[in-house]
């Protein structure tokens, strides 16, 4: 039963690092871009939910869980600025200049709420109140359930707007083909814009439920689960959402079960050398196709 209930809390991890790696590969499979500042746009969607749980709690009664409206409005909102202001202008410049850029996005970031906030962390109240459920002789805490369970509609609501929808197939066509799309008439503008737009919006989603899980904010926060929610992204397939969510969850259960059963220390070096060995066996990720280019 203890193993099973680190795999079920190694899936709510990867659900978390599989919603922050789905920004990460929306954006590179249509832009050609890493962003690096998506892991602080995690934490800047985890200041606006924690100060909204705060005003619910203190003035109006409400559920802490709905700070995830102002969050997800709030990094949709700074996604699209980020990607005017500091990707736009750069789109026809090499890549080495976008990565440097986002780079820099994310340290003003980090540093522009370090001196606003200061680097202490800052509790965050319980957001969801309920008990465990209980299954047989298990009993799985209900966040852990909410957690796996919003990843994966999100997931299959992304996938059915990605396929089904107009603006879902203009960032395919985008994807595949930047020149074309802008050729047969596809507002490339607007869809780079949505993709971050999108992209953000889940990491607004994915801040809350962080927040369910470590229960506290600080400046630095978005750093590392940036880091390994883009190593999930490589590791499934960067530029698919299943290889996203897929190597997200393969991380998460990795970790848990490392840290549980043979060292915390050990923990990140384990899920970092996974991807080094996958990378090595198969360069373009789990799910990743092999591609050739004609020169």
């Amino acid at each position: 039963m203890q193993i099973l209930l680190q795999i079920l809390h190694g899936l709510q991890l990867g659900s978390i690092y599989a919603l922050v790696a789905l920004g990460y590969t929306m954006v590179y499979g249509i832009a050609q871009l890493i962003n690096f500042a998506h892991g602080e746009i995690i934490m800047v969607g985890s200041y606006i939910a924690l100060f909204t749980m705060q005003l619910q709690l203190v003035k109006m009664g409400l559920p802490p869980y709905l700070s995830v409206i102002p969050a997800v409005i709030g990094c949709a909102l700074m996604g699209v600025f980020i990607e005017r202001v500091a990707y736009k202008p750069l789109r026809n410049s090499p890549r080495i200049s976008n990565l440097i850029t986002a780079i820099g996005v994310s340290l003003l970031l980090q540093n522009v709420f370090m001196k606003v906030f200061s680097a202490s962390a800052r509790p965050v109240p319980k957001i969801f109140d309920h008990g465990p459920i209980q299954v047989g002789s298990l009993k799985i805490p209900y966040v852990t359930i909410m957690t796996i369970l919003v990843t994966a509609v999100l997931t299959i609501a992304l996938q059915i707007f990605m396929k089904k929808t107009k603006y879902g197939k203009a960032m395919v066509a985008t994807s595949e083909d930047y020149g074309a799309a802008a050729i047969v008439g596809i507002n490339v503008d607007t869809t780079m814009t949505m993709t971050f737009a999108i992209g953000s919006a889940l990491a607004g989603v994915a801040s809350v439920l962080y927040l369910s899980h470590y229960a506290q904010v600080t400046p630095l926060m978005g750093s590392m689960l940036g880091i390994k929610a883009f190593t999930a992204a490589v590791l499934g397939g960067i530029g698919l959402i299943p290889g996203a969510v897929a190597g997200g969850l393969i991380l998460g259960v990795i970790e848990a079960l490392t840290r549980a059963y043979l060292s915390s220390r050990l923990a990140d070096a384990l899920v970092f050398g996974v991807l080094v060995i996958v990378l090595l066996v198969r360069p373009t990720g789990l799910l990743g196709k092999d591609e050739r280019e004609k020169v």
